[in-house]
């Protein structure tokens, strides 16, 4: 990733994502006498939903869930990585309140769209951003999600991640999300 500096991966983080694959392993069996056919993506769901009880993926959009998840089945089965979704879709009045609070804590609206977009802007808003956690998570989707068409926006958010099928390839990324031309868009948590 383009960062300045690199987060080590914590030892706790690893305990995690291997207790959630031993946990995954323990539930096949169930998940394949519910669907044979996509066992595997459901113990995953059951596990990350165990590892991370707090995350919403309603109001994605449907592409956007379906390549979601299917990379993070194929990072937990694959790579033992988790990844986990602290902020998906958003409401626009709750993406209004996001935005105008940050134009309070920074003094301006240029200066909050550094990091917070208004609702006609938002990706989130459309249901194709995807906000995941751990940065190991996001390291391995920044490695692999163009197979997803998942892909990093911009250069100071790690987590950020877009929905992008058809684009031929990665989008140009950018420093911020107040930077770029009409029709891409996207924001942070």
């Amino acid at each position: 990733m383009n960062e300045p500096r690199t987060i080590p991966t914590r030892p706790r983080d690893r305990l995690y994502a291997a207790v959630t694959l031993v946990l995954a392993v323990f539930l096949l069996p169930a998940a394949f006498a519910r669907h044979p056919g996509r066992a595997r993506e459901l113990a995953c769901h059951w596990a990350l939903r165990m590892r991370f009880p707090a995350e919403d993926l309603t109001g994605l959009a449907d592409g956007a869930l379906a390549a979601f998840t299917a990379a993070r089945t194929q990072a937990l089965w694959r790579h033992g990585q988790l990844i986990g979704l602290t902020s998906g879709y958003r409401d626009p009045h709750v993406q209004q309140r996001m935005f105008d609070e940050e134009v309070r804590r920074s003094g301006s609206p240029a200066l909050a769209r550094m990091l917070v977009l208004p609702p006609a802007e938002s990706s989130h808003v459309k249901g194709i951003a995807l906000d995941v956690r751990p940065h190991e998570g996001a390291r391995w989707l920044e490695e692999h999600g163009a197979r997803y068409d998942l892909y990093r926006i911009y250069d100071n958010e790690w987590w950020h991640f877009e929905y992008r099928p058809g684009s031929g390839g990665p989008p140009r990324r950018r420093p911020h999300p107040g930077v770029g031309r009409a029709g891409e868009h996207a924001d942070r948590p």
